[in-house]
């Protein structure tokens, strides 16, 4: 290498120091953003001959490094709709355009970005402190369903009114039952009581009673019982039986009805008629001794609801996001879109805080894959500043040691010419 090569070389090298101090005052501004990933700087050799025995240091590029799979430390806030994903992936968002005859427009391109400080607009959507609108699946709180997918809008959304359709019960019966003969219906035991809806959103006290017609010392060892409700909604109760017999084998396993199952139809109380009632005993319904004589319940829910204004919501960590309804139902209205990459650092950064897809990092992978989302939190900057500044002081003092080489490569040239002279 001659002199003017290594000018040259002291040249690049300030080039390389100029773009390492570039990154690092960006990482250093913005050690404070949200889900920021700082960008470190990689500085790669340029041979100036590869022959074997004379092989000399030619001049040097630097490289921008992202760090996106180093995350930022996890912080709460007071927003509900904030959130922060933990393990990998990034929440998908598009930006807006503009504004048509009253209409928000957006862009087409979905951006990817760990920015999660997301509130909701004038309109409902969700929109980062960047303008980013997540995007996800919007799903019907009456059903779950999925309504659409693209842009998560929550708004003022209503829950209408439904009635019951499936009451879930799981309890075991006593093999030897604690009965009162002047109980109504005759030797019965306390069953399971709970509030059923109408169509309307109307409540309904559905109260039961078990009897047991067969005790398990009889008929080679089975029990046979039957299931009564009280159709009544005066202070006279009027016991009806509910349809199917419930019978347990000697161990105390249920043996019929089969399915988990079972159908009850045309459970009138008062003027109103459930046309069907499926119970569901999936969960478990036996027949074990008891010290008590009394039936244990262990689960007992049902599905109706009345209507309900949406008064709260919360992000799970599956990445749901759950309505609170005024009539206490818990749904979930909307699923955030993630999306994971083989290589997220090979992700292409816009002025945005987001990324976007190459070819490098490949295709995106829709789901949390692992990754947990923590709702009212947000996902700080990865850029530590005194790491920065120590970076800062090492690139600062290799600018100054090209400087250096300028300077000396320059008097060595004039220490030539002067021979010449």
């Amino acid at each position: 290498m001659d002199l003017f090569s290594a000018l040259q070389t002291s040249v690049s090298g300030l080039k390389a120091q100029s773009y390492a101090i570039s990154n690092i005052s960006g990482n250093i501004a913005n050690s404070q953003t949200v889900g920021y990933k700082g960008i470190d700087t990689s500085f790669v050799d340029l041979m100036s001959q590869t022959t074997p025995s004379k092989e000399v240091s030619g001049s040097v590029i630097a490289q921008s490094q992202l760090t996106n799979t180093i995350a930022g430390s996890v912080t709460s806030t007071s927003t509900p709709t904030n959130m922060a994903i933990t393990g990998s992936g990034f929440f998908t968002v598009v930006q807006k355009t503009g504004d048509a005859n009253g209409a928000s427009t957006f862009s087409g391109t979905t951006a990817y970005t760990r920015r999660g400080d997301f509130s909701q607009d004038k309109d409902g959507y969700l929109v980062n402190g960047a303008g980013g609108y997540l995007t996800g699946t919007n799903l019907d709180p009456a059903t779950g369903q999925t309504t659409s997918t693209g842009l998560i809008k929550l708004g003022n959304v209503s829950l209408p009114a439904q009635a019951t359709t499936t009451i879930t019960y799981a309890a075991n019966l006593p093999a030897t039952p604690t009965v009162d003969s002047t109980a109504d219906p005759a030797n019965s035991i306390v069953g399971p009581s709970l509030t059923a809806y109408t169509a309307t959103g109307a409540p309904l006290t559905i109260n039961t009673r078990w009897v047991q017609t067969t005790s398990g010392s009889a008929g080679g060892g089975q029990a046979t019982w039957n299931l009564y409700y009280n159709s009544s909604t005066t202070s006279t109760a009027n016991w009806t039986k509910t349809g199917p017999d419930f019978t347990f084998d000697s161990t105390g396993a249920l043996t019929s009805p089969t399915g988990g199952s079972a159908t009850l139809s045309n459970v009138a109380i008062g003027d109103y008629t459930f046309p069907s009632l499926k119970l569901d005993i999936s969960g478990g319904l036996t027949q074990y001794a008891d010290s008590t004589g009394a039936a244990t319940t262990n689960a007992l829910s049902q599905n109706g609801n009345s209507s309900g204004t949406l008064t709260s919501v919360a992000v799970g960590s599956d990445g749901k996001i759950n309505g609170t309804f005024s009539n206490g139902s818990v749904v979930a209205l909307a699923k955030v879109g993630i999306a994971q990459f083989a290589n997220p650092d090979g992700l292409q950064a816009d002025s945005n805080g987001n990324y976007l897809q190459t070819a490098d990092s490949g295709s995106p992978l829709s789901g949390l894959n692992g990754s947990t989302i923590t709702g009212s939190s947000v996902e700080g900057s990865n850029a530590d500043i005194a790491t920065e500044f120590s970076k800062m002081i090492v690139t600062q003092q290799a600018y100054s040691a090209n400087t250096r080489v300028m300077s000396t490569a320059q008097t060595m040239m004039s220490d030539l010419l002067n021979v010449i002279r």
